[in-house]
């Protein structure tokens, strides 16, 4: 995999048998979200975009909690919240946009994305999370849409996403109060794929679930994951016929030839890469 250009900080990366592990390592700060963060989980996932290496991503954290969102003196320094001009408050929508793209970079993924959840996953972290297609939690493990708590509305995802995760009254009980959702109730209503006893047992777990991913032909799970997205946001019959053009585009005998006698003679199939992409800017660099 081509090395980042920006050194990492925040997190560590590594890539082994196709999968990605992302882990957030700044327990001490409670892995919370500052510039530095941005640019480089924006970083990490460009690449990772670009890149045929990996073939899904997991990501987990250090510590005692996940994450406690946004670092809170980032707006008292280097980030100026200008509410006292329309220009001001327009630079606030471009910013905030640019920070989006950041967690919309998770949807849109070329890969699926498992988020392994310990403690408090909290603010901003519940809008990072809510973009991943899979969730691992532990007991300890709880969610809160923090931002209500501190004067302001969650900005980043999380009242886009969650609705279309967990019940419409559930999101607007923990947006409007800022309490906290735990493991418990957060499976029972399909937030999260399962609660495990440990993290090491969690970790276990989406490391199995991520293995099982990288063992399918990655042209396939990007088609899943693609229609899966398409089917959320939009109508049943617009989905079905663009499942039909997506499988007509993608369709490999071969595969199909490869995953079955893979499976009658008990031995591990073997399938081609994605494509590395390279950016049309990029050319001639």
């Amino acid at each position: 995999m081509t090395s980042l250009t920006t050194p990492l900080s925040c997190f560590s990366l590594s890539v082994s048998e196709h999968i990605a592990h992302l882990v957030l390592n700044k327990p001490e700060a409670m892995n919370t979200m500052h510039p530095a963060f941005w640019r480089e989980l924006d970083a990490v996932l460009t690449q990772l975009h670009q890149s045929n290496t990996a073939r899904v991503l997991v990501i987990s954290s250090t510590g005692k909690h996940f994450s406690a969102g946004m670092a809170l003196e980032t707006f008292a320094g280097s980030i100026t919240m200008d509410d006292q001009s329309p220009e001001g408050r327009a630079a606030i929508f471009d910013m905030l946009g640019e920070m989006q793209a950041t967690f919309t970079k998770l949807e849109t993924l070329r890969i699926p994305v498992i988020a392994a959840i310990q403690g408090g996953c909290i603010g901003g972290a519940v809008d990072m999370v809510s973009a991943c297609c899979i969730r691992y939690a532990t007991p300890a493990t709880f969610f809160c849409i923090q931002e209500i708590n501190i004067g302001m509305v969650a900005d980043v995802g999380t009242l886009q996403r969650l609705p279309k995760l967990i019940p419409l009254a559930i999101v607007k009980e923990l947006a409007y109060t800022g309490k906290r959702l735990g493991a418990d109730r957060a499976l029972q209503y399909g937030l999260v794929n399962a609660v495990f006893d440990t993290e090491a047992a969690m970790l276990d777990a989406v490391m199995q679930c991520a293995a099982e991913i990288a063992a399918k032909p990655p042209v396939a799970i990007w088609g899943t994951k693609q229609a899966i997205h398409y089917a959320r946001d939009h109508a049943v019959d617009d989905a079905l016929k663009q499942m039909g053009w997506l499988q007509g585009t993608i369709w490999s005998n071969r595969h199909v030839m490869e995953s079955v006698t893979a499976m009658k003679t008990k031995r591990a199939a073997e399938f081609p890469a994605l494509q590395e992409l390279k950016l049309f800017s990029d050319i001639g660099r």
